[in-house]
C-alpha cells in the first residue's frame, strides 16, 4: 500500500530578510537560496522522509526547474512516474521572504500547476486500489481538487485536504468527501468566516467544519498547539516548545506526520501528535523540503519527548 499525493510541484526562491517588508519598500536581504518546494511535493517528500511508499501525480514544466524537481523528488524516494512534463508552460515557482522571526511571505506563480486537470486526475485514478489515503492541498485548480476528492472518495480512499493557500470559496460538495481536513489558523478564518487565533474559536471553527460534512477537523494554531475535533471526540495537543528558524513547509511536515501515522495504524490523537512533532522539527531549519525531517530524527525527537 502507499499514500497518494495530488498536487503542486514548485521551485523555491528564498531571500531572508531582517524583516518583512512593507507595500513599497526596498529591503536589504541576508542571502539568497534555491529549494524545491510546493505543497504537494513537500508533503510527499515529508511522507517518503518518514519512510512511507509515496507516490506523487501533479506537472512541472520542460525547463531546468522542472529537471530539478523531478530529481529532488526521486532522490528523496518519491515515485514519480505520474508526473506529467507540459511542454506548454513553465515549472511552477515561489518567491519567499523569510524574516529573523521565522515568519514568511510566499508569492506563488503556478505554471504547470496551474494546468492540473481532468487528465490528471484520470492518471490518479488507476493507483487507488493500492492506496490508502489520498493528500490534497489548494495550490493546484480547485476543479483538479474536487474530481481527485471524488474518485477517491468512490474508491473508499482516505481524503486528507490541506485547504492551503487560504481560500474563503471552497465549493460546498468537497466537504463531504474529505475525512480529515487540516487548516492553519488563518486558513481556518477564511473558510469559516471569522478570526481564528485560539483553542476557543479553533473549536468554533471545527465545529463548523463538521457541520459541512468533513469527518475531521483538524485546526493547527502554530505555537500555541493543535485542536482536532471528530462528531466523537475533541481534544488539544500543545506545540512541542522549539527554536523557530523558518516556518516555510511546516505545514507540510505536519500533514505528512499525520498520514504517517494513519497509515501505520496508530490512533488519531497520537497522529496529531506525529503531525505536531513533525511540523515542530521542520520549523526548526530553513527552508521547505530541506527543513523536513528523516525518520531517524524524527524517531529521536519522539522519544527525546516522552512520546511513543
Amino acid at each position: 500500500m502507499s499514500i497518494i499525493v495530488f498536487g503542486s510541484i514548485n521551485i523555491d526562491l528564498v531571500a531572508t530578510v531582517p524583516r518583512l517588508p512593507i507595500s513599497g519598500e526596498t529591503l536589504l536581504g541576508h542571502e539568497f537560496f534555491q529549494v524545491p518546494g510546493g505543497k504537494g511535493a513537500n508533503q510527499a517528500v515529508a511522507l517518503s522522509k518518514l519512510e512511507i511508499s509515496t507516490q506523487m501525480v501533479g506537472r512541472i514544466g520542460a525547463d531546468s526547474f522542472g529537471t530539478e524537481l523531478i530529481n529532488n523528488l526521486q532522490n528523496s524516494g518519491v515515485q514519480t512516474n505520474n508526473i506529467l512534463v507540459d511542454e506548454t508552460v513553465s515549472s511552477g515557482v515561489a518567491i519567499i521572504a523569510v524574516d529573523d522571526k521565522g515568519e514568511n511571505q510566499i508569492i506563488v506563480i503556478p505554471g504547470a500547476n496551474g494546468r492540473v486537470n481532468q487528465e490528471d486526475v484520470a492518471r490518479l485514478s488507476h493507483l487507488l486500489p493500492g492506496s490508502s489515503a489520498l493528500l490534497l492541498q489548494l495550490e493546484i485548480p480547485i476543479s483538479a481538487v474536487l474530481a481527485a476528492a471524488k474518485v477517491a472518495h468512490q474508491a473508499g480512499v482516505k481524503v486528507i485536504l490541506d485547504p492551503a493557500p487560504a481560500q474563503s470559496h471552497v465549493p460546498d460538495e468537497l466537504y463531504p468527501l474529505v475525512d480529515i481536513i487540516t487548516p492553519n489558523e488563518i486558513e481556518a478564518g477564511q473558510l469559516v468566516g471569522f478570526p481564528v487565533n485560539a483553542e476557543e474559536s479553533a473549536k468554533k471553527a471545527a465545529a463548523v467544519l463538521l457541520q459541512r460534512g468533513v469527518k475531521c477537523a483538524i485546526v493547527k494554531l502554530g505555537a500555541k498547539g493543535v485542536f482536532c475535533a471528530t462528531t466523537e471526540e475533541n481534544f488539544f495537543v500543545p506545540a512541542f516548545p522549539i527554536q523557530v528558524v523558518d516556518t516555510v513547509a511546516a505545514g507540510d511536515a505536519f500533514n505528512g506526520g499525520l498520514a504517517a501515522a494513519l497509515y501505520e495504524g496508530v490512533s488519531l490523537h497520537q497522529a496529531v501528535v506525529w503531525g505536531a512533532a513533525a511540523g515542530a522539527l521542520a520549523a526548526t531549519k530553513p527552508g521547505a523540503q530541506t527543513s523536513l525531517p528523516d525518520r531517524l530524527t524524527f524517531d529521536a525527537f519522539l522519544k527525546e519527548k516522552g512520546v511513543s
